[in-house]
């Protein structure tokens, strides 16, 4: 079969380590353009996969550019948060099929429209939520499953980093309308992790602070959900965390899983590794987290991670009608959660959904 043909827009760090290396490692999709205006970055993109660099996004579905016509088979969208849900709009209302870094929107709202949208032109849309494929949340949900832990009554979870300097940018000194900050940010992930392990939130309390000087976007971030089934969610991202907590620490009414230290995946990417490589997702034993009760605990080896497996289900769901690897749906509840994240912490309340 003819290799699906992808368009990349944008090669910051989202594009250059997430999605450019998994789309060129996914056999029946090539990397054939990205959306970029940096000189530097569109040499590396033609240089490492071939690609042609574009200037501009609107020029991939303009009919009226030749060299742009039936170019594109599949939009990837990797640009600032703003960007997000006018570009998804775009390319929809052209006829193709999208992927969105997280997060997809800014609020739930603005995401049911697109997957509207979607639904009524037939599109697929889906949200690349890569942290559902860490290797210790595939570990997690495993345990769950096997009834390891029993009813789990707590989820612990946490993406922190010590980082006392800024690195600014629009992440953390932006207005409202870029989405900056944590809470949808790391948040994205930490509470769409809950939402697939625990099931429906019926409530939420949060707290978003600002502790470093120079920022103005939330930077240390707690979020509690109560789910329907019983069980209770704490929630940490934090950028200025000289002591590092637990990743997991998941309690149950059999035992607890206890897990320290981030997946593998993004640092081997950042290091220039693939898919391909040797190792590529595998976690040293050193690292595994342990399950166990009272004094009683044992090594539990940590899956390997799955990132790799997110655009192959993209190609299945383009090419044989497979669900797409995330829903559309999912995210527009997960969004309604951060969305009464932030009314919790503006009024220091606890929202109910």
């Amino acid at each position: 079969m003819t290799d699906l043909r992808v368009a990349l827009i944008g090669y910051g760090v989202a594009g250059a380590f997430f999605h450019a290396p998994l789309i060129s490692a996914t056999p029946g999709l090539r990397l054939s353009a990205v959306v970029t205006r940096d000189p530097a970055r569109a040499a590396e993109v033609t240089a490492r996969y071939g690609a042609r660099a574009v200037a501009d996004a609107g020029a991939l579905w303009d009919a009226s550019d030749d060299a742009a016509a039936d170019a594109v088979d599949l939009v990837v969208i990797a640009s600032p948060n703003r960007t997000h849900v006018p570009l998804a709009r775009a390319a929809l209302g052209a006829g193709l099929p999208v992927v969105v870094d997280k997060p997809l929107a800014a609020t739930a709202g603005q995401a049911r429209d697109l997957a509207v949208l979607a639904r009524e032109r037939g599109l697929m849309l889906t949200v690349f939520q890569n942290r559902r494929w860490d290797g210790d949340f595939l570990t997690l949900g495993r345990l769950v499953r096997a009834g390891e832990l029993g009813e789990v009554t707590r989820l612990e979870s946490r993406f922190e980093r010590w980082r006392p300097v800024p690195k600014g940018g629009w992440r953390e000194t932006g207005g409202a309308e870029e989405i900056p900050g944590l809470l949808y940010d790391l948040g994205s992930h930490l509470v769409d992790q809950a939402l697939c392990l625990l099931g429906p939130v019926v409530d939420v309390y949060a707290e978003c602070d600002v502790r470093r000087d120079g920022v103005s976007a939330d930077d240390d971030t707690f979020v509690a959900l109560s789910h329907e089934g019983g069980a209770r969610s704490h929630l940490w991202a934090g950028a200025l965390v000289p002591r590092l907590g637990p990743r997991f620490r998941v309690l149950g009414t059999r035992a607890g899983y206890l897990k320290y230290g981030l997946d593998v995946q993004e640092e081997q990417l950042r290091a220039g590794l693939t898919p391909a490589s040797p190792g590529f997702g595998e976690e040293p034993e050193e690292r595994w987290g342990t399950l166990g009760a009272g004094d009683d605990g044992r090594a539990v080896p940590t899956e390997p991670g799955g990132y790799a497996g997110f655009y192959p289900a993209v190609l299945a769901c383009l090419r044989d009608g497979a669900p797409p690897p995330v829903e559309p749906e999912e995210v527009v509840r997960a969004l309604a959660v951060l969305e009464a994240a932030r009314l919790s912490a503006a009024e220091r309340r606890v929202v109910t959904l």
